[in-house]
């Protein structure tokens, strides 16, 4: 009886011609086609188990390359990369991006092939599960490999369309080179459009929907709407018509502030704002695989996670531009709600058990090298302060400076410094360092239903569909109804922060910042800087380049294709460019 394998690695078929039965194995066609919906439930379950290692690599490659998140010091692990900017072919961490997404395409494209349409709601709503998973992987592929959108598309490369196992994997196996990236985006809207046609049932956000396509959808729309100076009306108009229809669909809500300050303790099938969430569990980890999630990075958690990844200035700065937000205890005030997902780790002193008051500001300084280059560099000064009445002094080795007051209520001050320079700063309690930087912890992938490392990395979200909707909106000189929707996001966080005004000369840099404050540590910062045509600045404390600004049309903005997918792949595999 005919084999169909429904369960391949794209490295199977694309680079090494064998096919991998496991963990999912192949089934009859018979079987399937006689009971289709008992067996396309099993078959569904493996189709969602790709995007669960696939989801790891995919947060790594989003955020890291971004400016909300600082590293302590340089790693030996390949993630290190996409912080550093260093591209290489040879990473086990792309490699890992790489097979699972196109293993998640083989699978549902399997599944495509071999059951037809129509037979009954729920079997159409499964095939609409497998277009959705098909068309967001080849999104997530491009939008990572694929240079941005509004750089020639119809030249320059996206990946390769392979739509399944060939009929022929043995002796006819001959796959294509790349598409380009126009046409990877028209594979994935083709896809989505598609599921959003077939699926009629919605389960809950831990499984694909009409809706989660429609977001998507509306993001894809959006990347491909040009830049704020040079925008694209048909794309912008179709980016708005898709966040209508999510938005109108009444299936979503946007949570009320104090619950929103909580979204990463809820669990996604219980969140009315979260649209798709790649589900996990907590048995699915040893406490071994949860020092390796990806919450574990940033913050250590009843002794679980290396907490090696802070907050950036640069984010905690956007937080605090409209007031304080103060995490310190006995003071804690969150001006802004997203400031809940961060918490800086205060030290006690060891011997009288109180906190040290400091006086916390980041300096700027220059160095040079063994060559005599110039190197600058910024990095955070905690300075024991005094009081004496309504002085306040602090020390930082052996000069004492008296600070000079900005907003008392707030214990906000400045300090003329040694080097002639003026610096802002906050009287604060002492943070543990780690290597040099203090820890602010950031729990945003984390603590999940529970005190632990568990997260279900959020996909879509409505947060997210309003912002596009004003993105898009924006673009379109709309901004009447842009600000409306900006505001909306805008003043959930930050109450009676509403911005007062949007046009063409704000318009992108108060999207922008609302887009950076409300999706951080979601993957999504690094695309949004450069898809917009911007360059990425990261001019805060940390050992990457920080006065290496990346350009939108430098070659690093695109990871490189694996090696080893290039190596074994039947048929010519084009690499990404190695420089300008």
């Amino acid at each position: 009886m005919k084999k169909i394998l429904f369960s391949i690695l794209i490295t199977s078929t694309v680079m090494s011609c064998n096919i991998d039965r496991n963990p999912y194995g192949s089934m009859d066609a018979d079987l399937v086609t006689q009971d289709p919906e008992a067996n396309l439930g099993a078959l569904m379950n493996g189709t969602y188990g790709q995007l669960k290692a696939w989801s790891d690599p995919m947060h790594r490659l989003g955020e890291y390359a971004g400016d909300n998140m600082m590293i302590r010091g340089n790693s030996t692990d390949d993630f290190f990369e996409f912080i550093s900017f260093v591209r290489r072919a040879e990473n086990y961490r792309l490699q890992t991006f790489w097979d699972y997404g196109y293993k998640a395409v083989a699978q549902a494209s399997n599944i495509i092939k071999l059951v037809k349409e129509g037979q009954s709601a729920e079997i159409d709503n499964k095939l609409g599960e497998c277009y959705y998973i098909r068309g967001m992987m080849y999104f997530y592929l491009c939008r990572a490999f694929g240079k941005p959108y509004y750089q020639n598309p119809e030249t320059n490369l996206g990946v390769p369309i392979v739509n399944g196992t060939p009929d022929d994997v043995i002796n006819d196996l001959n796959l294509p080179d790349r598409s380009t990236v126009k046409q990877t985006y028209e594979q994935a809207i083709s896809d989505l459009k598609k599921a959003e046609s077939l699926m009629t049932i919605n389960k809950g956000a831990i499984f694909a929907s009409k809706e989660a396509a429609q977001a998507m959808l509306s993001r894809i729309y959006l990347y491909m709407s040009g830049t704020y100076k040079t925008p694209n009306a048909a794309y912008a108009r179709l980016s708005v018509e898709y966040a209508d229809k999510v938005i109108n669909s009444g299936q979503y809500v946007l949570l009320a502030r104090d619950q929103f300050m909580k979204y990463n303790t809820l669990r996604p099938e219980d969140n009315k704002e979260t649209i798709f969430a790649i589900k996990r569990l907590s048995t699915e980890f040893t406490s071994d695989d949860f020092e390796n999630s990806i919450g574990s990075m940033y913050a250590n958690i009843n002794g679980i996670g290396w907490g090696e990844m802070y907050a950036s200035a640069k984010y905690l700065n956007l937080l605090d531009q409209d007031g304080r937000n103060d995490w310190r205890p006995g003071h804690v005030k969150m001006l802004d709600a997203r400031a809940a997902f961060i918490g800086p780790t205060y030290e006690k002193d060891a011997k009288t058990g109180d906190y040290t008051e400091v006086f916390r500001f980041i300096k700027y300084e220059e160095t040079k090298d063994k060559l005599g280059n110039i190197l600058k560099a910024n990095n955070y000064v905690q300075a024991p302060i005094t009081r004496n009445g309504n002085v306040v002094t602090c020390k930082d080795g052996d000069q004492t400076y008296t600070l000079t007051v900005k907003n008392a209520q707030e214990e906000s001050y400045t300090i003329k410094y040694k080097d002639g320079k003026i610096y802002d700063g906050y009287v604060d309690y002492f943070i543990t360092l780690n290597s040099g930087y203090p820890q602010f912890f950031i729990y945003k992938c984390a603590r999940e239903g529970e005190d632990s490392q568990l997260h279900s990395p959020v996909i879509s979200r409505l947060g997210e569909i309003y912002l596009n909707r004003a993105e898009a909106n924006a673009k379109l000189g709309n901004y009447g109804a842009a600000l409306t929707d900006l505001n909306l996001i805008r003043t959930r966080s930050v109450v009676n922060g509403a911005y007062p005004s949007l046009d063409v000369s704000n318009a992108s840099k108060r999207i922008d910042r609302e887009r950076q404050l409300e999706l951080a540590y979601q993957a999504e910062r690094s695309y949004d800087v450069f898809r917009n045509g911007e360059e990425l600045m990261r001019q805060y404390p940390g050992p990457h380049s920080q006065y290496d600004n990346i350009p939108a049309t430098d070659y690093r903005v695109t990871y490189f294709i694996p090696q080893t997918a290039i190596n074994s792949y039947p048929g010519v595999l084009t690499q990404n460019p190695t420089s300008n």
